[in-house]
């Protein structure tokens, strides 16, 4: 093939997302004859799309001065903004700082009102930001945004309006800041950005989203964001990544077995992508979903390989500490954590363990004083989820202090709110404090169906640790013959029934994966080995 033949479809194949191809057409054009400044920022990028980052700071320097001999001086200026700008999120604070500094020199040559400008306003904006200065910090990002509207720049327009959005979450100011995220995901969801950037927003925007616990459109935008991956499946440089959002919802939802397994391919992902801050956290939520259900020797060998990484472990593993019954080592932990921790959004996550690790410890005024906080917060910010969390707590400080009836106030408004969101783990948990809030009123009847109904999900969810604290309060009626639970009764019928998994899956509403780890503890509970035998025992103990 000829070479501009190559360099045409070089060009095409990186339009469409083949970066494979892309990178294998421009590469044969580059050894033929040196691509120019445009074409080798090209191939730079099909290089940072498959996870080949030494390659694409190689690549992309070679754009750079191409560009300057070729004089455009402009194009140059962004070429080192980028080179500096992912050598300082890489670690390589000197090489990119000096980057920075020559596109600032070549901008000084440029007009004074050039898009440029508002580029290397960028860096600016992270400096203010790592001093604490949130408000200058966002005000630099807003002028960035107004240059970016100016010269109608998509691309600096969805960085700049997607931090500013950043910074004004971390003030409080929710609204403001989901409002341009919305914006800047327009241009990403249009097609309109160039592939790193509209990488970087997508998963910029859904950590912001999950900071300001708005979890429908954490959801929505991860959703948006696995089909752009699908569409691309040569892609490395932001499928762990992308994985790793689709497991946290997963986890929230319920989905504890697929959460791991997508946490798993997030953690295949990101190591090919050498990608350090997805890698850790793909370790962590494995470690969150194993200790949920009880494996602790799985939990803390993920929590430690995410330490390995640089991603601290907490509040999981003091949580972890918490469930085997190491009280001690669980307060010391989620102290230390707390005590460095300065961030109000920060916080605001770890303030819920803490309240649980202070009751389980028995100091119930450093609880209240963390409920407290955490209401605080959540009173300042316009977000649902963190009212469920805040009114979860206090009901257990409440229940804890002995107002039992102030208790069940806020815990029934949390847990209106965690089932609207379908969050049936926190949705469980805020029932099972109802029971013993109705129980230290002395209505027994309705704690024992609040402990049955908390206990019934807390057990199709596989959370044993859970389980085994309802059964310790002895309020919940005995169990099924072979120890079954409703969940899997419902299923136990359907199997009797002769329907499929896939046919039980539609009528429970399940994932054929949940519907199939159901049948598997049946057979294991009942003691038998095929569908056929669950069914005799079914009928002779008159189950169904």
């Amino acid at each position: 093939m000829l070479r501009n033949e190559q360099l045409a479809r070089g060009r095409a194949l990186c339009a469409a997302g083949a970066w494979r191809d892309a990178h294998a057409a421009l590469a044969d054009a580059d050894h033929s004859s040196s691509l120019a400044g445009s074409d080798l920022r090209l191939l730079a990028i099909a290089s940072y799309m498959l996870g080949r980052d030494e390659e694409y700071v190689e690549t992309l320097t070679r754009a750079h001065q191409a560009q300057l001999d070729e004089e455009a001086i402009a194009q140059a200026a962004q070429t080192a903004f980028w080179l500096g700008m992912h050598l300082v999120t890489t670690g390589d604070m000197a090489r990119g700082s000096g980057w920075i500094g020559r596109a600032q020199r070549l901008v000084e040559r440029l007009d004074e009102d050039c898009v440029e400008r508002g580029y290397l306003l960028m860096p600016l904006a992270f400096q203010r930001q790592a001093a604490g200065e949130l408000d200058a910090a966002a005000a630099i990002a807003g002028r960035a945004v107004a240059i970016a509207e100016r010269h109608g720049d998509e691309d600096l327009f969805a960085l700049a309006a997607h931090m500013q959005g950043h910074l004004l979450v971390r003030e409080g100011r929710i609204g403001e800041g989901l409002a341009l995220f919305d914006e800047a995901m327009v241009a990403v969801t249009t097609g309109q950005l160039s592939p790193i950037v509209r990488g970087v927003v997508y998963c910029g925007v859904i950590l912001a989203c999950q900071a300001a616990y708005e979890m429908r459109r954490a959801q929505e935008w991860t959703e948006a964001l696995t089909q752009w991956c699908e569409r691309q499946p040569d892609m490395v440089a932001f499928s762990g990544r992308c994985h790793v959002h689709r497991a946290e919802i997963m986890q929230l939802r319920g989905a504890w077995s697929d959460a791991l397994e997508e946490a798993r391919c997030a953690q295949r992902r990101a190591a090919r992508g050498n990608q350090r801050k997805a890698l850790a956290e793909a370790h962590y939520v494995q470690g969150e979903v194993h200790r949920l259900r009880g494996e602790s020797s799985a939990a803390e060998r993920a929590y430690r390989e995410a330490s390995e990484l640089g991603r601290d472990p907490q509040p999981g593993l003091a949580l972890l500490r918490l469930a085997e019954g190491d009280t001690e080592a669980a307060g010391a932990a989620i102290e230390r954590v707390l005590g460095e921790t300065r961030s109000t959004s920060d916080r605001g996550r770890l303030l819920p363990a803490y309240a649980e690790i202070m009751l389980a410890a028995g100091d119930v005024e450093r609880a209240r004083g963390a409920c407290e906080e955490l209401s605080q917060i959540a009173a300042s910010r316009d977000a649902g989820m963190l009212d469920a969390v805040a009114g979860q707590a206090q009901g257990a400080v409440d229940l804890a202090g002995g107002d039992a009836q102030g208790a069940l106030v806020a815990l029934r408004s949390a847990w209106r709110a965690w089932a609207e969101a379908s969050v049936p783990y926190e949705a469980a948990r805020t029932r099972e404090l109802m029971g013993r809030a109705c129980r230290a009123l002395g209505d027994e009847e309705a704690a024992a169906l609040e402990l049955e109904a908390a206990r019934r999900v807390l057990a199709e969810l596989g959370a044993v640790h859970d389980v085994a604290r309802i059964d310790a309060l002895g309020a919940t009626t005995a169990p099924a013959p072979g120890g079954l639970t409703a969940r899997e009764l419902e299923v136990l019928a359907l199997v009797a029934a002769g329907r499929t998994n896939r046919a039980i899956a539609d009528a429970l509403v399940l994932s054929e994966r949940t519907v199939e780890r159901h049948v598997s503890n049946i057979f294991a509970k009942l003691r038998v080995a095929s569908r056929s035998a669950a069914t005799a025992y079914a009928y002779e103990h008159r189950l169904v």
